[in-house]
């Protein structure tokens, strides 16, 4: 058992560490630019490196597609489940059901499952990250503003990279060479960028009470081992992909839609600020109890 732990903190402290170094800067000051960063990864980060692994990745891209779709039901269930809890508890839907539906499988899931379960675990993480990011800047940004934008969309270059990376795994083509090495070293400034803004960020939130955060923290595991578990059986996933799902699923709330609550409904931001801080801290208890028990 003690061997256990021992593997899985190897998996679970890098990540830490990493973040760690980003709510460092924040402390000390350093200069840091949250939207200069965030836009590199989005922009250029993401889109190379969805290409990159995918096309040097040998996995079938049918599971890839139920991957996906299975990253929607998820989404989708907690989106229905989270909204129920929400209209039961009282509590503001604009402002609480957006972080409650987006895990942060970017800036955790990929270097995690990347670590635990090497380039194919990835790969399937890439397919749920593709999912989330597409609900993010669509329904996520509807839910608190009010308003759906498709032009935001239709000209995300990560739904392009989507449509490049399936085309080559559909016809098992290769990108040429010299592409292949640019996309390796652009997609590589990904997860560091990723994990530097996760730390920097938390270290700069304003949170609130941390009633409400610890309620939902509490909402979300649970309704996150129901939906795993239900989505594992629906698929008939195994091995790699099934590992990946669950710690998907698992992932706490995602930081970026934070930007969203303190833009339309600011009176909330502190508590969602709290929450997103309490589900983050959290995951550094149950990602070694999933890993060493559950995967």
């Amino acid at each position: 058992m003690e061997h256990v732990f021992l593997n899985v903190l190897n998996i679970v402290l890098p990540v830490l560490i990493c973040a760690g170094v980003g709510y460092g800067l924040a402390v000390v000051r350093a200069p840091f630019d949250n939207k200069v960063i965030g836009g590199i990864v989005s922009k250029v980060g993401y889109p190379t490196l969805i290409i990159s692994h995918l096309s040097a990745t040998k996995i079938q891209i049918a599971t890839f597609l139920d991957m996906m779709a299975a990253a929607a039901l998820a989404i989708a269930a907690f989106g229905v489940l989270g909204f129920l809890a929400l209209r039961l508890l009282r509590w503001p839907v604009r402002a609480f059901l957006t972080p409650l539906m987006h895990g942060n499988v970017g800036n955790i899931g990929l270097p995690i499952t990347l670590l635990a379960l090497g380039d194919a675990g990835m790969a399937y993480t890439m397919a749920f990250v593709v999912v989330v990011l597409v609900s993010i800047f669509t329904v996520g940004m509807w839910i608190p503003a009010g308003e759906f934008s498709a032009r935001k969309l239709a000209t995300s270059p990560i739904i392009y990279a989507v449509i490049i990376a399936l085309t080559l795994l559909a016809t098992g083509s290769a990108l040429p060479q010299p592409i292949a090495k640019s996309f390796d070293i652009l997609g590589g400034l990904s997860i560091p960028l990723m994990l530097l803004t996760l730390g920097h960020t938390l270290a700069t939130l304003r949170t609130g009470s941390l009633g409400r955060a610890v309620v939902l923290t509490g909402l979300h595991l649970v309704l996150a081992v129901g939906i795993a578990t239900t989505l594992v059986w629906l698929f008939g996933f195994t091995g790699v992909e099934r590992g990946a799902l669950i710690l998907c699923c698992l992932m706490p709330s995602s930081v970026a839609t934070y930007l969203f609550i303190d833009q339309h409904v600011p009176e909330y931001g502190p508590e969602v600020a709290g929450y997103i801080m309490v589900s983050t801290l959290t995951t550094i208890l149950v990602l070694p109890l999933a890993l060493a028990y559950w995967i």
